[in-house]
């Protein structure tokens, strides 16, 4: 096959500044320490991490016919990505994303959906988007087009030809459930967050939301936890818990995208569960400390020292 993995669904352009306290009053300026732009999303932010972690990855996705989107592909092009698949779709703008990010990490959103919302993958498209052993599909929820049927479709296909799949979301919530169960039973790996796993099953716990997907035919859950880790569970009946690592906190966008890298980079390898596990929790751990969602990660080997090195939280 041509590429290690292909990252098909949403692609944003995210504006990023740090640190707001507040929003200043009228037409008042507020100083902060640093702006940034970033390919971002849970296709766009996942394929330019498993780029740095080396693997041969594919973009599919779209972005609009703007200045933006002149961004978003000279900088996946810039991390090696192949954007072939990338579609470009006049008379939208680029999805794009405004983050206000708090001196705590956290970084509420303002966001416009545009070009990923006019994005479909055709029958006709299967032979080149599916040219990998591993699929993700990222964003589901995000995606109008492409959301419903059409993702069972691809996600089927990619498991008649082999292909291992992993799933996540963006803001996932009750309201998207209708369109994640379907995919389950052509999933390898779903990789949403604790919140957004029970805010779609209603249950609250890693393991009570575990068993309602498991039932509902994925083939293993891991739910990204935050700071108590992460939870693995799958339908042979292992159960597995991994502790985050001992961080400063800059800014937690695009963790989850890390983790989704880290993991689909340790799957490439064929490393043991927990060994996968503890990769993707270090590169999440890395996109942490600095601004953005490919903030940290360098390359396959610094990400491999700082799982080694980097102490666990207590």
């Amino acid at each position: 096959m041509t590429y290690d993995a292909s990252f098909i669904g949403l692609y944003i352009l995210d504006v990023l500044g740090r640190p707001v306290e507040r929003i200043p009053d009228r037409g008042n300026v507020d100083f902060i320490d640093e702006i940034r732009l970033t390919v971002a999303g849970t296709a766009g932010g996942t394929v330019i991490d498993a780029a740095k972690l080396g693997l041969k990855a594919l973009a599919v996705g779209a972005v609009g016919d703007d200045e933006k989107a002149d961004w978003v592909l000279m900088t996946l092009g810039k991390f090696g990505v192949d954007t072939s698949a990338m579609q470009r779709i006049a008379g939208v703008p680029t999805s794009a994303s405004i983050l206000n990010v708090r001196p705590n990490g956290d970084r509420p959103a303002l966001h416009v959906r545009g070009a990923s919302d006019h994005f479909d993958v055709l029958p006709t498209d299967y032979d080149r988007v599916l040219d990998a052993p591993i699929v993700h599909l990222g964003g589901t929820g995000l995606l109008s087009r492409l959301d419903g049927q059409r993702s069972t479709d691809l996600l089927a296909e990619a498991k008649r030809r082999g292909r291992t799949t992993t799933l996540d979301l963006l803001a996932g919530n009750a309201s998207t459930a209708h369109l994640v169960l379907p995919l389950l039973p052509h999933v390898d790996y779903f990789m949403p967050s604790i919140e957004e796993a029970q805010d779609m099953s209603g249950l609250e716990g890693p393991e009570a939301c575990a068993e309602f997907y498991l039932g509902r035919g994925a083939t293993a859950c891991i739910f990204t936890l935050g700071s108590e880790g992460a939870y693995y569970a799958d339908r042979e009946g292992t159960r597995l818990k991994s502790p985050a690592y001992s961080i400063d906190v800059v800014d937690t966008t695009g963790c989850g995208d890390a983790f989704d890298a880290g993991f689909i980079a340790a799957l490439h390898h064929q490393m043991d569960l927990e060994t996968a596990l503890r990769f993707a929790q270090a590169s999440a751990a890395l996109v942490a400390t600095g601004l953005g969602s490919d903030a940290g990660i360098r390359s396959f080997e610094q990400t491999m020292e700082t799982m080694r090195s980097l102490p666990i939280r207590g």
